[in-house]
């Protein structure tokens, strides 16, 4: 008897690339096909991104892709898009259901033949955990929900307040995960915000997870959460690995202010600052909104002096775009073409900084993970995440770790030879 197909298509972070892993997982228990590419399929689970208005439009756009392939197909969608607008979805051809981000663990229920509820959890949905996982590397998520309200941010009122999931189970599923997997990612939508009983807890999480046999590395951290005590647990750990994705968005006070940002651009620096005396060969990488309502050219400059001081390694800059629903879309916005010559300069600073910090490890040894091929080279990660590209000439598996040594810049990244 021929095996059902679920195409499962996901938009967005890695808290939703998880949470489809999970339902992937559970679904072929089930006995179903499951594919991660827009193939034919007898159904479709769209899981949504609603961070920017292009993505939402993105995630509308692939209900149309599926009825073209298979007008016959039921499509089930999820994530935050379907939050922020679920009639959009509900009207579309081809849509049986529309799924609360918070209860996708439903979609299960769903494929049993179940009723369900669209309620909301009060807590951590534990139903969606351990992951079915077909990259390199593996993600654990140990928190959901944000209780920030950044002025231009619509996440917290499509994934609710914040909750964090029990060490224990973070640190069972790590060691679990660590049987065959060389690398995990902490990943949550406000990881800064991870407490036990209203404590943070981050720092008791990582004590707890030194030992697994694994790679350890981060998401997205707020300004907040570095301290000389975190930093201190981190610099201990054998397994962690020095690449700190740090939100900067603006690097000036007023406009951060506006934004609803909690920090200062001298509380950035000083968190970089502090970083860098932990772990003087750190990655910090960041993203950066240009144009944001009301930034003037002396803000923006602010901006740039403070990007140039920092030295990122990786800067995700991309316009402001207003998102209904939010404080920001009621202010005035900034001109397109503003926006766009302050882009282009942002980005030629960027590209320098990537190649500047790039340069420094030309000549010297690191741990690259084997992630993909590309061409007639084997492509992965450093520990301190450059993107590195080895000549395809050995038999090595993905997801394998192997030492290498920096040649020259190479695309976004290095090329390397093998090392000892």
């Amino acid at each position: 008897m021929k095996k059902e197909i679920i195409s499962i298509l996901t938009l967005g972070c890695k808290v939703n690339k998880y949470e489809s892993d999970c339902l992937a997982k559970k679904l072929q228990a089930m006995g179903f096909v499951t594919s991660e590419e827009l193939i034919v399929a007898d159904y479709y689970i769209l899981n949504t991104c609603a961070v920017t208005n292009e993505s939402e439009k993105k995630s509308r756009q692939y209900v149309s892709k599926i009825n073209k392939l298979n007008p016959n197909a039921k499509i089930l969608v999820c994530g935050c898009a379907s939050d922020a607008n679920k009639d959009s979805f509900l009207q579309k051809n081809g849509v049986d259901a529309v799924f609360d981000n918070q209860r996708k663990d439903l979609i299960i229920d769903y494929f049993e033949g179940k009723l369900y509820d669209d309620v909301r959890l009060s807590g951590f949905n534990y139903n969606l955990t351990d992951p079915k996982i077909d990259q390199a590397r593996a993600y654990i998520k140990i928190q959901d929900g944000c209780n920030r309200f950044c002025s231009y941010c619509i996440i917290p009122y499509l994934r609710g307040r914040s909750v964090s999931r029990d060490i224990s189970s973070v640190v069972e599923e790590a060691r679990e995960l660590s049987r065959d997997y060389n690398e995990i990612v902490l990943v949550g939508i406000d990881m800064s915000d991870y407490k036990i009983n209203d404590r943070y807890a981050l720092r008791d999480l990582l004590l707890q997870l030194s030992d697994i046999d694994a790679r350890i590395r981060l998401g997205s951290l707020e300004v907040s959460v570095v301290t000389n005590d975190l930093l201190e647990i981190m610099k201990g750990m054998p397994n962690f690995v020095p690449h700190f994705h740090l939100s900067l968005q603006s690097g000036d006070d007023d406009v951060l202010k506006s934004m609803n940002r909690k920090y200062t651009a001298r509380e950035y620096v000083n968190a970089c600052e502090m970083i860098y005396s932990y772990f003087p060969n750190a990655n910090i990488t960041t993203d950066i909104i240009v144009g944001f309502p009301g930034e003037t050219e002396e803000n923006f400059a602010s901006t740039m002096n403070l990007v140039k001081k920092v030295k990122f390694g990786k800067i995700h800059c991309f316009p402001f775009s207003a998102k209904k629903g939010t404080r920001a879309a009621t202010f005035v916005d900034t001109a397109p073409e503003i926006k766009k010559d302050r882009m282009n300069r942002l980005s030629s600073i960027a590209e320098e900084l990537q190649k500047e910090y790039n340069l420094k490890y030309v000549g010297k040894g690191m741990e690259m993970l084997i992630e993909e091929t590309e061409g007639d080279y084997l492509v992965g990660y450093s520990e301190n995440y450059i993107k590195c590209y080895l000549p395809n000439n050995k038999n090595i598996v993905i997801g394998s770790i192997i030492k290498v040594k920096g040649l020259e810049l190479y695309k976004e990244g290095l090329k390397v030879e093998y090392g000892k």
